[in-house]
């Protein structure tokens, strides 16, 4: 017999970390090769963790909704092989902390009173962050292990911290964090899941990492409309799935994309990469969460293929089916917030990319045309640009050339097939 270990897998290029959100399996359970043992999150996808043996549990390593780095140990597996390896080598070897393990200043408030067993490294963290003493807190996790969410919970109810430890004289302490919001009566609390998790630790890096910078355009999208309001219904009767106004503005954005490829790019430190790719996320929403499936070589597809692909990646979106592939790749993104009624908003961009383009509601405004008023159908596109890669000047350019792209629209020169 040996036992094997297994590691959390890097599920996409720029993902650094995952968090177990639910194990599938429990000591003692007998797995085969590829079978699942555990959801994991990130902040492009929920995947599932297929194990690399055939064998038996033999013992968890991470505890759920703990975060953890890829490569990371979180669970070992006993298998038939060679001779078995001890289990305290493969406990040492996990990224975990012995209460006996030798006492370091930042854990050190950890350590006080602590009760015997297995620290992960989020739990030790918090607690030397807040200098919380794990003796006093309560473990929710299997056989009484303290979890992050325990820790947390001793934190916003105002429990006692540790004394902190001893600081070299030359060194100045840290400001301690703002105290957590606490409930008061009649509030409502929501636990935050892991996809929300994900969602704003995503968003966080995008707004402390890159600097903003935002414009808009007005359209005139009466061609459009007419095109695809004089379409729509023999459309969903062949194609059995609706032809929306987005797939045209996709089709838009991918081919002002070709003209203008800065727009198509990530910023690295020392070099700007221009994608060759033109690959298009495109934001779709569920009741609780919003996820960003990608149109590979949009380009290169027909309006009436990037319409089935939005209507196939919605779906699998809101029966929580996206794979890792549909989520990877994304270039640049385009966002529908007109379908709530939004006119005017600005996007947060999806990092790394340099760019998202916000269309907005389609509405009938007076518009003066030769100088006479007509209604028209106008809509807004609002586009926020990484201001390290992209200045006002070409951001403007890429944001006329989709103006041009989608006022040009008609049923004379835009096939759909």
């Amino acid at each position: 017999m040996a036992l094997e270990k297994i590691t959390m897998p890097q599920l996409g290029e720029s993902v650094t970390e995952g968090t177990i959100s639910q194990w599938l399996v429990a000591p003692g359970d007998h797995v085969n090769k590829y079978d699942a043992l555990a959801e994991v999150l990130t902040d492009k996808v929920t995947a599932e963790i297929p194990s690399s043996f055939t064998g038996t549990v033999k013992e968890l390593i991470a505890e759920e909704d703990e975060t953890l780095e890829v490569g990371a140990v979180i669970c070992i597996l006993e298998t038939e092989g060679a001779d078995k390896q001890p289990a305290e080598q493969a406990k040492e070897e996990a990224p975990t902390t012995e209460a006996s393990a030798p006492e370091t200043p930042k854990k050190a408030p950890a350590k006080q009173n602590a009760p015997a067993g297995r620290f992960s490294p989020a739990v030790l963290t918090l607690a030397a962050e807040h200098n919380i003493d794990l003796g006093q807190v309560t473990g929710s996790g299997r056989d009484g292990r303290i979890t992050r969410k325990d820790v947390l919970a001793y934190v916003e109810n105002g429990a006692p911290v540790a004394e902190a430890p001893a600081k070299p004289a030359e060194s100045s302490a840290p400001q301690k964090a703002a105290p957590m919001p606490t409930s008061q009566v009649g509030d409502r609390e929501t636990p935050i899941d892991g996809i929300r998790k994900a969602i704003a630790k995503h968003m966080v890096t995008s707004k402390h990492e890159i600097p903003h910078a935002w414009m808009m355009v007005e359209a005139d999208a009466t061609g459009l409309v007419r095109y695809r309001d004089g379409l729509k219904n023999k459309f969903k009767a062949e194609e059995g799935y609706a032809l929306t106004y987005f797939a045209f503005f996709v089709k838009a954005v991918a081919q002002a994309l070709k003209e203008f490829p800065i727009l198509n790019s990530t910023w690295t430190g020392d070099k700007i990469i221009e994608r060759a790719d033109i690959n298009i996320s495109i934001a779709v929403a569920t009741d609780d969460h919003l996820f960003v499936p990608v149109i590979k070589h949009a380009d290169e597809k027909s309006i009436k293929g990037i319409a089935r692909e939005i209507n196939e990646l919605a779906a699998k979106a809101r029966a929580g089916k996206l794979t890792q592939d549909d989520m990877s790749g994304g270039t640049f993104t385009v966002n529908s917030t007109g379908s709530f009624g939004s006119v005017q908003s600005m996007g947060i961009i999806n990092h790394p990319q340099a760019a998202i383009l916000q269309v907005e509601s389609i509405v009938k405004r007076p518009v003066v045309i030769d100088d006479m008023i007509a209604i028209r159908n106008m809509v807004n596109l609002c586009l926020s640009i990484d201001h390290r890669i992209l200045d006002g000047l070409v951001a403007g350019r890429f944001l006329q050339k989709v103006k041009e792209n989608v006022e040009t629209i008609t049923k004379e020169n835009t096939p759909i097939y």
